[in-house]
């Protein structure tokens, strides 16, 4: 296929990503503007919120200048003076991955992945600015030049797992760029491919483990505390237009909520405004944003909150122990490249969360509203020293099995015993002489003598 024909490609489906992405903020909007304003409302503000809220949801900075009487009607300290919002509903940049990663495994399967790849990111840069210019007002002003990068980092980072998904289960046919790139990662030593190949496996898949685990506990929490949801929902009396907006909100933020059990799940929990904090060990929460999905938050600690720590380091041990097993020509490497596997697959898990972490937390709102989510930082370093215990104690159990079950085998020559060898050799030298006939036993014809 053509070089031309894979960027066009590329770029038709970016633009489809951005445009199904904006509908979607666009349709219940739209929804509001027929029935509760009766057509009688200017259309273009619906549609600069829609673009304000494509945007927000790729992380741009959203700053925010409400008159006085709104303000007041908020009850929140500070919203009369510009506040900024930094959240990012992550139901959004979850949708723009999505199309990333289908781009990349199909720019890969092309041959040229790195064409379509950067079709694909330089179109959702441009169509990005130009929702931040369409969705500035003098209420709401996104941060253009992030309106530009963010949701075009979120294509990239799709893009570039995409094209690496494929090459691991099956490589790609090279190009120039792609051939100078693989001539470089095969210059290092096959060792060292092995090992990072290894702990990039168990860390990103205990990360993955946890956001599993983390996820089921969101949905039995909602299906729990649905009574509370529901009266949630029903003190706001928004109608059905606004009930269907609510629930579009809640949708593209249960990304978010799902880190944050992720957070919650290692230990350092999250935040719902300064001063407060939800984790396993301690509840602390006062007013929190009027969204019905919020009440499946729990009211207190749990019980035993803190055998969740277990989960990360177990998850750890069985991504190194399933590891193991599928690389047994690793099993006589030194110890201390186990160890570094290890450790390396810890800082692989802590770099993941974390980076989820940063991204699910920010602003939503003026004064204590300004801290919510969890503390990245904290995150990393629960994920990357408790996934990394359990993937030293996996690596190394594995090993210690493998060189036991090859013992009982027969072990290696090299570690034999050296009485057993010499009784070996005496057996062997008894059966050679048991079947030698003396020289005098033969007869001129050849055959032995009667």
């Amino acid at each position: 296929m053509r070089r031309t024909t894979i960027a066009l490609l590329a770029a038709l489906e970016a633009a489809v990503c951005t445009l199904v992405g904006y509908g979607i903020a666009l349709v219940p909007l739209m929804v509001l503007w027929a029935t509760r304003f009766e057509l009688a409302a200017p259309l273009d503000v619906f549609f600069r919120a829609a673009a304000d809220a494509w945007l927000v949801g790729h992380g741009v900075d959203l700053v925010v200048r409400l008159d006085e009487l709104t303000a007041a009607s908020l009850g929140v300290d500070g919203a009369a003076a510009p506040f900024t919002i930094t959240i990012a509903l992550l139901g959004f940049s979850l949708l723009t991955f999505a199309f990333g990663l289908r781009i990349g495994r199909r720019a890969s399967d092309s041959g040229t992945p790195i064409v379509g790849a950067a079709s694909a990111i330089v179109v959702v840069g441009l169509l990005g600015a130009g929702l931040a210019l369409l969705g500035t007002t003098d209420v709401a002003t996104p941060v253009v030049w992030q309106g530009a990068v963010m949701p075009a980092l979120v294509m990239a980072a799709g893009v570039l797992i995409g094209i690496a998904i494929a090459f691991t289960r099956g490589g790609w046919s090279t190009d120039a760029t792609t051939g100078a790139v693989r001539r470089r990662v095969d210059a290092f030593p096959l060792a060292a491919r092995a090992g990072v190949r290894s702990a990039t496996r168990i860390g990103v898949g205990s990360a993955m483990g946890v956001i599993a685990v983390a996820a089921v506990l969101v949905t039995v929490r909602i299906v729990v505390e649905h009574p509370t949801i529901i009266g949630l929902s029903q003190a706001l009396a928004a109608g059905v237009d606004g009930g269907i907006a609510i629930v579009l909100a809640e949708l593209a933020l249960l990304p978010n909520l799902i880190i944050w059990a992720a957070a919650w799940i290692l230990g350092p929990g999250f935040a719902l405004g300064a001063g407060t904090t939800v984790s396993p060990s301690v509840t602390l929460i006062g007013p929190v944003p009027g969204l019905p999905l919020l009440g499946a938050l729990p009211a207190e600690g749990a019980p035993l909150g803190v055998l969740w720590l277990a989960l990360p380091v177990l998850l750890g041990f069985g991504g190194a122990a399933l590891v193991a097993r599928s690389a047994p020509d690793r099993d006589g490497e030194p110890w201390w490249v186990t160890l570094a596997v290890g450790l390396a697959s810890g800082g692989v898990a802590g770099a993941v969360l974390g980076v989820l972490a940063a991204c699910s937390a920010g602003a939503v709102g003026p004064g204590r509203l300004a801290e919510v989510g969890p503390d990245a930082l904290l995150v990393a370093a629960s994920a990357a020293a408790s996934v990394g215990v359990g993937a030293i104690a996996g690596a190394f159990a594995a090993r210690s099995r493998s060189r036991h079950g090859a013992a009982e085998a027969g072990g290696s020559p090299l570690r034999s015993d050296p009485d057993d060898a010499e009784r070996r050799t005496e057996r062997a030298s008894g059966a050679m002489s048991a079947d030698t006939v003396p020289l005098e036993g033969i007869s001129r014809g050849g055959g032995p003598s009667r």
